[in-house]
């Protein structure tokens, strides 16, 4: 078990459901009391250094990275059945991996992250983003049992040696005590440097916010890249959920104004032009920062491949959009989207990296989208993997401003609002 996030809070959560701002959660007596316990399980890193590294090849020089949102881990025993046999999967060398649960009922109270690494036999890290204080979203309200530990959050793992694990604690895009699902926290990005045999390379494995806007995405990403130019010049390489969805979801109103937009842009054309391919256009500003800051994201990844399937008109995406847009909404989205399978894909997942290059080995793929992994006809998670085989390239021009420290995370009861 992870110890380190362990914790004895659980009977004095549900009196804190009643608050509606996090600004009022702070304020009472009962956070107060109990606020410097939450932070340290907030604030903890779990290391994951006790696996024998797999990688024994001192000359290779080709390595393989996947990003794929896991939905939590709900699917727990595919997915570890996935990534040990899937054959673009199985070889990986480092796994950025968002969404993984500690103790929560909607994933059956499982270590997830811990779990995997054991499995896999896996170096990493991961961090807790939020302390849940009801069972999640959506239809993940019914779960049977109570939460255990209620922790939810991102990881990064390797065959590789990993050190200097640090986190980026994100500001939120909207307050996570508004509306039905109330946490405490905030995303969260997990760094290290991988000690590949062609040298360091920092990495981050990165979930920006899903309601927020699309100026709030580009100035978490910008905490990221600012976190990387911390540390001695490197190549880097970032993996995860952007959350590109083209969309300002930090508030209802700005949604349903969005959706508005789309459909008098042409339903067909958004579906095909922009979900599809975000950097052109609604998301442009996150991504010319990337590449003003000396990212590349262009050859790293497949264009153009959605990794995510929004359906209406299933129970799961409908019982999650009901916790915040009204039916009348979700019904016109309905009858826009019917024409077109009830479905709405987009490209949400990305790599962006700096000194590095698509591997030139005659063994490796071209980036891609895994998409269809299933078992038993079931999605093992509402996101489809990204693939990169890469090789490290050139030096990086010095932007440190000074070694990192352990952690970079500030308070994160101050960073939630």
């Amino acid at each position: 078990m992870s110890t380190e996030i362990e914790h004895d809070l659980s009977p004095l959560l549900p009196p804190l459901r009643r608050f509606q701002s996090t600004l009022a959660l702070e304020a009472s007596a009962e956070f107060r009391q109990i606020a410097p316990r939450i932070g340290r399980v907030l604030d903890a890193i779990v290391s994951y250094d006790d696996a024998a590294t797999q990688a024994v090849a001192t000359d290779q020089r080709s390595f393989r990275a996947v990003a794929w949102n896991v939905e939590r881990g709900i699917h727990l025993n595919a997915i570890i059945h996935t990534l040990q046999t899937h054959p673009d999967l199985r070889s990986a060398d480092l796994y950025f991996l968002t969404e993984l649960d500690f103790g929560m009922a909607r994933s059956a109270n499982r270590d997830i992250p811990g779990e995997i690494a054991r499995a896999l036999n896996l170096n990493g890290a991961f961090a807790p983003c939020y302390l849940n204080l009801d069972r999640g979203s959506g239809l993940e309200q019914l779960a049977a049992a109570e939460n255990t530990y209620g922790i939810h959050g991102n990881a990064l793992f390797s065959r590789w040696p990993l050190r200097d694990a640090a986190t980026v604690r994100l500001r939120n895009g909207k307050d996570k005590m508004r509306g039905k699902e109330k946490r405490i926290g905030s995303q969260v990005a997990v760094l290290a440097t991988v000690d590949l045999p062609t040298g360091p390379l920092r990495c981050a494995s990165v979930h920006l916010d899903a309601h927020s806007s699309r100026t709030h995405r580009r100035n978490q990403l910008r905490e990221v890249l600012d976190a990387l130019d911390k540390v001695r010049p490197m190549p880097a390489l970032i993996g995860g959920d952007f959350n590109t969805s083209t969309h300002n979801t930090n508030r209802a109103v700005w949604a349903i104004i969005g959706f508005w937009v789309r459909v008098a842009m042409g339903v067909r054309r958004v579906l095909t032009k922009h979900y599809p391919y975000p950097e052109r256009f609604f998301e442009l500003p996150l991504f010319r920062m990337l590449e003003r800051r000396g990212y590349d994201f262009r050859s790293l990844n497949e264009l153009g491949a959605t990794t995510l399937d929004h359906r209406i008109l299933s129970e799961k995406d409908r019982s999650n959009l009901k916790d915040w847009l009204p039916e009348w909404c979700l019904a016109h989205v309905e009858r826009e989207l019917k024409p077109f399978n009830n479905t709405a894909s987009l490209k949400l997942d990305w790599f962006a990296g700096r000194g590095l290059q698509p591997s030139r080995s005659p063994e490796a793929a071209p980036p891609a989208v895994i998409r269809g992994i299933q078992q038993d006809g079931r999605r093992l998670s509402d996101h489809d993997p990204i693939v990169l085989d890469f090789e490290l390239s050139s030096p990086v021009p010095s932007t440190s401003a000074g070694p990192m420290s352990a952690t970079t995370s500030r308070s994160p009861v101050l960073a939630t609002r």
